[in-house]
């Protein structure tokens, strides 16, 4: 397997967007709902991260690690979800 070596600007381009990526989910989540799909797609991609490297790369692991990720994800978003507020205005005559 031959390693790519990337030069500094790239490697440093590449992380941002990484990270920027990563982040692009959680934008304007105010409902359980996208919550939970945001906080599935997040723990999915990191469950399957901390899968492939547990096992080498194997894809039985990988796709139980995603697999987990994701539902631990979708739990926990929907959890913190901010609650919406209702007001209610008196009319004074």
């Amino acid at each position: 397997m031959q390693n790519i070596a990337l030069r500094r600007p790239a490697k440093k381009a590449f992380i941002v967007a990484a990270v920027l990526m990563g982040a692009l989910p959680l934008y304007g989540c105010y409902t359980p709902g996208e919550r939970a799909l945001g906080g599935g797609l997040i723990g999915g991609l990191g469950g399957a991260g901390i899968g492939a490297l547990a096992s080498g790369g194997m894809a039985g692991p990988t796709l139980a690690g995603a697999a987990i990720g994701a539902a631990g994800g979708a739990l926990v978003g929907a959890a913190t979800a901010p609650q919406p507020r209702y007001y209610r205005r008196r009319h004074y005559y």
